[in-house]
C-alpha cells in the first residue's frame, strides 16, 4: 500500500472521530454553545426575577405568571423575589449591580424610568439606559374612581363640587400621581395629593373615604367597580379601554392627560446579546402559552410584547414629553423635594 493511500485512509477515519468528539463536547454543554460568563452554557442555574413591589400587586402577579411560563422553556427554576421600596428603585438598583450573565432579571415599570425621574434628584433617578431590555410585556390602564356612595358620577360633578379634593396616589412620582396632577391642573380643580405605597393601600383608603378620589390601575380596581363599590369617571388611556367601554377617557373630555403603566423585563447592562436573545425567546414562548394569555385577560392587561429597542425609545420619549407637560402646567411631582 502506498504512503499516499495510507494518508487518505487515515483522514477518512479521522473525520468520524472528530465529529463524534464534537458531538460529545456539545452534549456536555447541554447542546448550547452560546451564553455569557466565560463561554458556559446559558442558563447554568436558576434565573431570579426581581419585583420592586409588594406581593399581590399587579407587577408581582405579572412577574410570577411570566416566570412560571418562561421557566418551562429555559428548563431552570425562575424564583420571584420581592424587594419593595422607592417605587421599585431599590430592586432596580440591586439588579443593575448584578453580574451581567442573564441570571438576574427585573420586572421594570415604565413609571420608574419615565415619571419618577421628574420627582427625585438626578442621583436617585433610574434610567432605562441602565439596563438591557429583554422584552416589553403589557400595558395596564389607570382609571379615576370615586366611592359609589358619593354623589359624584362624572368628571363634571367632580369639577362642580367647589371643594379642595384629596386624591390618593400609588406613590410619589408614579403614573397615578402624574395622571391626576395633569387632569386637575387643566380642569382647575383644587386638589391635594395623598401618596400611598402601591395600589392596594390606595384602594383601601378610597373605600374608607380617607381620600375623595384616586387613580388606580384597572386590574386592581375592577373587582370593586364590578361590585358597585366604586364609580369609574375616566380612564387615562389614548382610547376607551375594552374592559370599560362605557367609561370615557380624559383625552375625550378634552384634557392632555394620557398616562398608562407599561412593564418590561430588564437585565443588567452588559448582558451578552446572545443571552438576551435566549431570554427573549423564552418570554416569547411564555407570551404564546394559553395560561399566560388567560392571565392577561383575567387581569385586564393589554399585551405590549415589543423588543427591547422599542421599549428604550418609547420610555425615553415619554420621559421628555412628561417633563415638558409638567413644566407647562407648573406641576411639581416631588412636592418641592
Amino acid at each position: 500500500m502506498t504512503q499516499v493511500r495510507r494518508m487518505r485512509l487515515a483522514r477518512r477515519g479521522a473525520v468520524p472521530a472528530l465529529v463524534a468528539a464534537l458531538s460529545l463536547s456539545v452534549a456536555a454543554c447541554g447542546g448550547n454553545l452560546s451564553g455569557g460568563g466565560g463561554g458556559d452554557a446559558f442558563p447554568s442555574g436558576p434565573v431570579t426575577v426581581a419585583v420592586g413591589q409588594d406581593p399581590g400587586g399587579s407587577t408581582d402577579l405579572i412577574g410570577r405568571a411570566l416566570a412560571e411560563a418562561a421557566a418551562d422553556d429555559l428548563g431552570v427554576a425562575m424564583p420571584v423575589v420581592n424587594t419593595p421600596g422607592a417605587n421599585g428603585a431599590l430592586a432596580a438598583n440591586e439588579v443593575a449591580g448584578e453580574e451581567p450573565d442573564g441570571h438576574n432579571l427585573l420586572v421594570l415599570n415604565a413609571s420608574l424610568a419615565a415619571i419618577t425621574p421628574l420627582a427625585v434628584g438626578e442621583d436617585e433617578a433610574v434610567s432605562v439606559e441602565d439596563f438591557e431590555i429583554v422584552t416589553g410585556v403589557s400595558r395596564d390602564d389607570y382609571v379615576l374612581v370615586v366611592p359609589a356612595a358619593s354623589d359624584v358620577t362624572t368628571l363634571d360633578d367632580l369639577a362642580d363640587s367647589g371643594e379642595e379634593l384629596k386624591f390618593g396616589t400609588t406613590g410619589v412620582g408614579t403614573g397615578s400621581q402624574l395622571a391626576q396632577e395633569l387632569l386637575f391642573a387643566q380642569a382647575d380643580i383644587p386638589a391635594e395629593a395623598v401618596p400611598f405605597d402601591g395600589g392596594a393601600p390606595t384602594l383601601t383608603a378610597l373605600l374608607g373615604e380617607e381620600v375623595d378620589v384616586a387613580a388606580i390601575q384597572l386590574g386592581e380596581a375592577i373587582g370593586q367597580i364590578e361590585a358597585g363599590e366604586l364609580t369609574p369617571l375616566v380612564t387615562f388611556a389614548a382610547e376607551r379601554n375594552e374592559y370599560l367601554p362605557d367609561t370615557p377617557t380624559a383625552v375625550e373630555e378634552g384634557y392632555d392627560a394620557e398616562v398608562a403603566q407599561y412593564r418590561a423585563i430588564a437585565a443588567p447592562k452588559g448582558t451578552p446579546q446572545e443571552v438576551v436573545d435566549r431570554l427573549r425567546e423564552a418570554f416569547q414562548a411564555a407570551f404564546a402559552s394559553e395560561d399566560y394569555q388567560r392571565f392577561n385577560e383575567e387581569n385586564l392587561l393589554t399585551p405590549h410584547e415589543v423588543d427591547g429597542a422599542q421599549i428604550t425609545e418609547e420610555w425615553g420619549t415619554a420621559l421628555e414629553d412628561y417633563r415638558a407637560t409638567t413644566e407647562e402646567y407648573g406641576i411639581d411631582l416631588g412636592g418641592g423635594q
